[in-house]
């Protein structure tokens, strides 16, 4: 079953999402040459206690940190660790969420630690992330779940990789509904399984998690012993990139985005709903 929110729900998932843009936003000021991951769990650790929220990741499945820290090939779930010391030139996704009265926020980001990236690199995460906004600009009244999938897969297919190839489009993880859980139905592919069937229909109250995975290889992952980390099979850098949306009936709401959206949405051509907390 989808949950269905009302306004006043969604409201509180918007709480729930700012406290994760603020992580966000500390996090990647402290993605720096020769933090350790750990370092940047004990900084959303005090971003979560400032703002009076719990974490949705702690305790998660017997996961043991408050964010996910992925660098370079770890594609998801990367461990916080005092042994993974960031470099110059690596890249990280950072998967976070937040907890406000029972509602959840959950978002993910690709950071560039220091400089000197390839353009390989940042057209990688460039790629990863506009094709999550074409998700969201996807999810309007009348539109079915598969139309969101459609429109992720279909913006990286059209994308020319630098050097040539093909970008990999993470195939056994994807975005997922949120509310009163970080995950609920309906699961989001990244692509379309006409196996899948078209999926429920996109209405008000309608809250997901739209996240593309991208590497520059294959679209396969394994995971570690460590029961976590996930890495692609043939060791190519990814992306991760997510933002926590609500359908409203005024259009989508970025619960995670500090302007909710409007900006970006303004670009696609698309009026975000208003922000209920402005």
């Amino acid at each position: 079953m989808v949950q269905i929110k009302s306004p006043e729900q969604i409201a509180k998932m918007r709480e729930a999402g700012l406290v994760v843009a603020a992580i966000h936003a500390a996090t990647r000021e402290a993605a720096v040459p020769g933090a350790s991951t750990r370092d940047l769990d004990q900084v959303a650790r005090k971003v979560l206690a400032e703002h009076d929220a719990k974490p949705n990741f702690l305790g998660y499945g017997g996961f043991p940190a408050t964010i996910c820290t992925s660098v370079n090939e770890v594609v998801v779930h990367g461990i916080p660790s005092d042994d993974v010391i960031l470099k110059d030139g690596d890249i990280i996704s950072i998967d976070c969420g937040a907890i406000i009265d029972g509602w959840h926020g959950d978002a993910a980001y690709t950071a560039f630690v220091g400089s000197g990236h390839s353009p390989e690199l940042i057209e990688l995460s460039r790629v990863t992330e506009e094709s999550m906004w074409a998700g969201i600009a996807a999810m309007k009244q009348g539109n079915r779940l598969v139309d969101i999938s459609r429109a992720v897969e279909t913006y990286i297919r059209r994308q020319p990789k630098p050097g040539g190839g093909k970008y990999g489009i993470i195939e056994d993880y994807g975005g997922h509904g949120i509310g009163t859980e970080m995950h609920m139905d309906p699961h989001l592919l990244n692509y379309v399984d006409r196996k899948r069937g078209k999926g429920p229909k996109l209405v008000p109250g309608f809250c997901l998690a739209i996240e593309p995975m991208v590497s520059l290889g294959t679209p396969r992952t394994e995971v570690l012993s460590d029961d976590w980390t996930v890495i692609t099979t043939d060791g190519t850098w990814s992306s991760h990139w997510e933002h926590s949306v609500a359908l409203t009936e005024q259009g989508p709401l970025v619960l995670t985005a500090p302007d909710g959206g409007k900006a970006k949405l303004a670009e696609l051509g698309i009026t975000a709903a208003p922000d209920p907390l402005a």
